[in-house]
């Protein structure tokens, strides 16, 4: 699985770049006619591959079949026939992660369980899920786990971050991710035994992201020239000294050695590959169409059935090679298009004029709309001023009405008694007039009276008048009656805003009502000028 992992990462660049190839090719250069002609007979090979590997598949489930309870032998299978997925099918290696995590916890195996989350996280990243990927990833702690499973980690680690570097077009965040790569990558080489085919694929991927072509090409010699690698092995150790060859311009050396790898990746029955893909664009530039096209059906076929979702957008570039080889069927649809485009086009201009007419009209209709709800709530604001004001004159109609019927009553008493004291020629007792009338007192009834009805007119002004003060600065009244500064509000409430007005009404000075303003005005939160409008929003019940 090691292995595996580390050749992985390698696969993984080579889909962003060119595909694999063999390592005899890639050296000498060697003449790619023949190559092209090997590679035709091994694309019609292909399904007894295929059936090759299927049979090896078959032979794993039915000894899964045949095993009821020993859970540690079910996961070494699983994790055996996630191999054989991995670059097969894609949706059936994630079933069979989900599988070999269910058997990890069944067994109560850290070590199982760290294992199965990694390559939980692998697949994510392989069909292009990098926040999922990234989830599993930084929720892993392999502190404690053996050097196979770190490495595994940190390997994969690497990736994440490399393929993310790829991704990511801000060239700030592609060094800062390749950077994180390659830290990841060096654990892994700290970790894996010097010489070993997993520690040269390692060497050969950081010197490569270090952009060190000359070590890399090295090292991936050198993990090549260990003959026990596998096709699928052997084709992403050449993979990547493809991509090197392809950074450094040797075009002939990677057309070489795609063919090799092509070879490789039906041998090995890997549908996640791009060695057909590449191989066929460089025949494209070189004029070779046919096969061009031919070898990109194949890769199309070979996308999707490996299911990934990352191959849909290797699918998108693909496409435009598929379609250079119908110019000529386009060619033939194309008078058809131009009179439906035609058509279209004089349908498309009435939709237009109809729509400018459409718009033009709901424009006015807008306007329209927009001065009538104006002319609503300035009649509204209006009504309901006039409510307030007949109200007003309601009440202190009513009251004042009253209140002067009971001076009229108090004078006619006054009177009388006048008259009876001169005819009884009681002048003496005349003296005592000026107490029955204290003029002090019944302006302090009048007050208390206009308190009474502009607090029922307005309960809520005291509260909402204290509003626009600091808590410090607000008015408590006593006896709920208003003090002289709520009354010269109160009566600016009421309409009367003239000072000489209001200082009448009151019994005090002008410059005692302007004195009186001013010191509230200037303890109020509220600018001096918008005082008295907010004093006119201070509404009736």
């Amino acid at each position: 699985m090691l292995l595996f992992v580390v050749k992985s990462i390698i696969s993984y660049i080579s889909v962003l770049c060119f595909g694999f190839m063999g390592h005899l090719a890639c050296a000498g250069g060697s003449d790619t006619g023949s190559g092209l002609d090997s590679l035709d007979y091994y694309i019609s090979k292909q399904d007894e591959y295929v059936r090759q590997k299927e049979n090896r598949i078959g032979k794993i489930k039915e000894s899964i079949s045949q095993i009821r309870d020993d859970k540690g032998k079910l996961y070494i299978l699983y994790n055996s026939l996630f191999e054989e997925y991995i670059s097969y099918v894609y949706d059936s290696a994630y079933v069979c992660v989900e599988k070999l995590l269910e058997l990890s916890y069944s067994l109560n195996d850290s070590c199982k369980i760290t294992a199965s989350g990694i390559r939980l996280g692998f697949c994510y990243l392989s069909s292009g899920l990098f926040k999922e990927a990234f989830d599993i990833f930084s929720q892993i702690n392999v502190a404690g786990c053996e050097n196979s499973v770190k490495t595994d980690y940190y390997l994969n680690f690497a990736r994440f971050y490399y393929d993310l570097a790829d991704y990511n077009s801000n060239a700030e965040f592609h060094k800062q991710y390749d950077k994180m790569g390659t830290q990841n990558i060096n654990r892994a080489i700290e970790l894996l035994p010097y010489g070993s085919s997993d520690y040269w694929a390692a060497v050969g991927l950081m010197q490569m992201k270090s952009a060190n072509y000359a070590e890399a090409i090295n090292a991936f010699e050198q993990l090549i020239s260990t003959n026990d690698n596998s096709e699928h092995e052997l084709a992403i150790a050449t993979s990547s000294l493809a991509y090197v060859y392809s950074l450094q311009g040797i075009k002939s050396k990677a057309k070489s050695c795609l063919i090799q790898a092509a070879v490789s990746d039906i041998k090995s029955s890997t549908k996640e590959t791009t060695a057909l893909k590449n191989l066929a664009q460089i025949l494209y530039e070189e004029g070779d169409v046919q096969r061009s096209a031919n070898y990109i059906r194949q890769a199309l076929s070979d996308a999707m059935f490996y299911n990934a979702r990352h191959r849909q957008i290797e699918i998108g570039n693909i496409l435009p090679i598929i379609e250079n080889e119908r110019v000529n069927i386009i060619e033939k649809q194309k008078n058809s298009i131009i009179v439906y485009s035609i058509a279209i086009s004089v349908l498309v201009i009435f939709l237009i004029a109809a729509f400018f007419v459409i718009f033009k009209q709901l424009r006015k209709l807008n306007n329209v709309k927009s001065i009538i709800q104006k002319t609503n709530e300035n009649l509204i604001f209006a009504n309901n001023q006039l409510s307030e004001v007949d109200k007003i004159k309601n009440e202190y109609i009513g009251h004042f009405f009253n209140l002067d019927s009971e001076y009229i009553n108090k004078m006619e008493m006054y009177q009388k008694w006048i008259n009876r004291k001169v005819i009884a020629r009681q002048f003496n007792d005349l003296q005592n007039i000026p107490a029955k009338l204290d003029a002090r007192r019944e302006r302090e009834d009048l007050l208390a009276r206009f308190d009474s009805v502009f607090l029922k007119l307005f309960p809520t002004f005291i509260s909402q008048f204290n509003e626009l003060f600091n808590d410090k600065d607000r008015i408590r009244i006593k006896n709920g009656l208003l003090n002289t500064d709520l009354r010269i509000f109160a009566l600016i409430r009421l309409g009367i805003s003239d000072n000489k007005k209001i200082a009448y009404l009151l019994g005090h000075s002008v410059n005692t009502v302007y004195t009186y303003k001013t010191k509230i005005k200037n303890k109020s939160t509220v600018p001096n000028d918008d005082f008295e409008k907010m004093i006119m929003k201070i509404g009736t019940v």
